[in-house]
């Protein structure tokens, strides 16, 4: 028995191992495909390696007996960021494929609906996959910021890095780590971010366009943001008795501005929306 439950407790490990090879296999086809550059090709590991090493640590530290369905999916976005990532790094030396680069990020997008679906179909909701869904999610709107703040000016990082800044600021500020209440307005503003920065991405509105619809979406980001960080100074880092949601104020990981992904249970650090 004692055999059978280690080797159990090792298993939800061994995908993440399959995850990081079918990401070097990702970087493979798109290094065929667009001959991409070091800086593409080093970042793209870098990423893959990380992601591994992250979730490879925080498995040993939760000790789940499967990694779950939604978990998969979200690891497939992951894998799909990690490629978006890729890019990105390398336009800095040669334009990527926009088809590609939006394609990727849609599809990384859409399944966003999907992880948490599953796992509540499922029955397989952890504060695990929450948390791990939240940070594909803030990473995707990072990745996706600076791209487009090479066209549009470095103002629009502060959408990929208000989530972050948060985080950081939670650290000093214990009241920041309080729960927030669901809020419908919180999750659509942190789907707004994803949605305008990819339109942003594929260039298909006039650059003055662009402009005022990503200033939108970030005025919008900003006023999430300061709505939940003045209910939270108003609660005294008390907050809400169950029910509530991660305290990521602006966009919560998972729509960036909103709710805990896969799971109801509160994850500290509001991700995005």
């Amino acid at each position: 028995m004692a055999l059978n439950n280690t080797y159990d407790a090792r298993l939800p490990q061994q995908e993440t191992i399959v995850g990081a090879g079918v990401q070097l296999l990702l970087l493979v086809l798109l290094g065929t495909a667009i001959g991409m550059g070091p800086a593409g090709w080093l970042t793209g590991l870098a990423f893959a390696i990380a992601t591994w090493a992250v979730l490879t640590r925080a498995l040993r530290r939760s000790q789940p007996r499967s990694f779950g369905p939604a978990n998969r999916v979200t690891l497939g976005r992951a894998i799909l960021v990690g490629g978006v990532t890729a890019l990105v790094a390398d336009s800095f030396q040669s334009s990527p494929p926009v088809s590609l680069l939006v394609g990727l990020t849609a599809v990384a997008l859409i399944l966003d609906g999907v992880d948490g679906k599953v796992a509540r179909r499922t029955g397989t909701s952890s504060a695990l996959g929450a948390r791990f869904d939240m940070e594909v999610d803030a990473f995707l709107i990072l990745v996706l910021s600076v791209y487009v703040a090479m066209s549009l000016g470095p103002w629009v990082l502060l959408i990929g890095t208000m989530r972050y800044a948060f985080v950081a600021a939670a650290r000093v500020l214990p009241w920041l780590n309080g729960t927030l209440p669901p809020s419908m307005a919180r999750k659509t503003v942190a789907a707004l971010q994803g949605i305008v920065l990819l339109v942003a991405g594929a260039g298909i509105l006039p650059r003055e366009a662009t402009a005022g619809v990503v200033l939108l979406a970030l005025a919008s980001l900003v006023w999430s943001f300061g709505r939940d960080i003045g209910w939270l100074w108003r609660q005294g880092g008390r907050g809400v008795v169950g029910g509530g949601e991660p305290v990521a104020t602006g966009l919560p990981l998972r729509r960036l501005p909103g709710p805990v992904s896969q799971s109801s249970r509160p994850v500290p650090a509001r991700s995005q929306g």
